[in-house]
């Protein structure tokens, strides 16, 4: 069905896409290439909502050598007019002979309507080459399609013996400054990093990228169920990206000192036991078209989104000291017994050593 040929050309796309990681949210990461054969006369990646997608940029550059070629899309083109015009009509107008596409694509808009576009004016079309790179690259984009809630990174930094913090709650610096400028890059490829109010309290963080070039940076959601957040705190000061702050506080006045601020947002997600429900708070993320998101919290929060089951992914980097008996743990959660016995719900997707750390990305199963 397709040749060496054509998947090179399609891990070609793929790698453009790839480059959009940082800015595209919350439209999908798109590359295309097109091709005459083994010369590709064309290509591009969708750079940032509201501008040109992919195959624009491709079809721009490979002119009248687009008559006659083959276009390689890493998702399906669209097919509606949204900010941008359609991408299947731009491709039947520049008399490609052929389109593949890596996969199709699940937004009701499109669902098969650009392919089927596509087959409508003569043109060749072909999908399913290299899907699972695909669908990986797009991960946030298809959990928020499909699944109604974004895909969650779960980040965390411990010593040998497990710990993340001493006893008093002081953490800096567990990792050394390559890990630290690693997570500058998650930061940066997340649409929102997620904290909770004890965090904010202890450590007052910005949560932005630092140190490295992006298009955008990403918004900052606290949990603050009774809305404790100090006016003096970095995330109400700093304008740099929204703040969103997810309270179960109703009290108008109150929530009126923090609106007065262009840049902070109110959420108020269902309750759950006296606390916010994780469940509903991804569901309004995802509404707010936030598909990747990072969870850069204490041991008690981040232990609430395994508790739940929303955690997609853990990357922890792990650093050669030891904090002792009474430092504080990664997650606070309940002795877990059948854990000895059982099989893990996680495995290891990747082990790299970054200076003297080592990240360890691990993933569900």
């Amino acid at each position: 069905m397709f040749d060496a040929n054509d998947i090179h050309m399609m891990q070609n796309a793929l790698a453009l896409a790839w480059q959009g990681r940082f800015s595209t949210s919350p439209n999908p990461r798109v590359g295309c290439v097109i091709a005459r054969d083994s010369q590709i006369v064309g290509q591009g990646f969708h750079v940032r909502a509201g501008e040109p997608h992919a195959e624009v940029h491709a079809l721009r550059q490979a002119g009248a050598l687009a008559q006659g070629a083959t276009a390689y899309v890493t998702l399906e083109p669209c097919s509606h007019y949204g900010r941008t015009p359609p991408c299947a009509k731009a491709l039947i107008e520049s008399g490609v002979s052929r389109v593949v596409a890596a996969m199709t694509d699940p937004n009701p808009p499109v669902a098969g309507k650009g392919l089927a576009m596509l087959e409508a004016a003569g043109i060749r079309t072909q999908s399913g080459l290299l899907e699972q790179e695909a669908r990986e690259l797009n991960r946030g984009f298809l959990s928020r399609i499909e699944r109604g809630r974004p895909f969650v990174r779960l980040k965390c930094a411990a010593g040998l013996d497990g710990k993340t913090a001493l006893s008093d709650g002081r953490s800096q610096w567990i990792t050394g400054e390559e890990a630290r400028a690693d997570v500058q890059i998650l930061r940066a490829e997340s649409c929102a990093v997620i904290t909770g109010i004890g965090t904010v309290l202890a450590d007052n963080p910005q949560l932005n990228v630092r140190n490295f070039p992006t298009l955008r940076q990403p918004a900052r959601v606290v949990l603050d169920s009774r809305l404790n957040m100090p006016l003096e705190s970095k995330l109400v000061q700093d304008n740099s990206s929204p703040t969103i702050i997810a309270t179960l506080e109703d009290n108008k006045q109150r929530l009126q000192t923090y609106t007065q601020y262009p840049h902070i947002h109110i959420i108020r997600p269902s309750e759950n036991n006296g606390r916010i429900d994780l469940h509903d708070l991804l569901k309004q993320l995802a509404e707010k078209g936030f598909g990747e998101v990072m969870v850069e919290a204490g041991a008690t929060l981040a232990a609430a989104f395994l508790q739940a089951d929303l955690a997609d992914e853990i990357v922890l980097y792990q650093a050669p000291k030891i904090l002792g008996n009474n430092a504080r743990g990664l997650f606070q959660m309940p002795e877990n017994a059948a854990a000895l016995h059982s099989e893990s719900p996680w495995y290891t997707s990747s082990l790299t050593t970054i200076g003297n750390d080592i990240k360890w990305v691990l993933r569900r199963k």
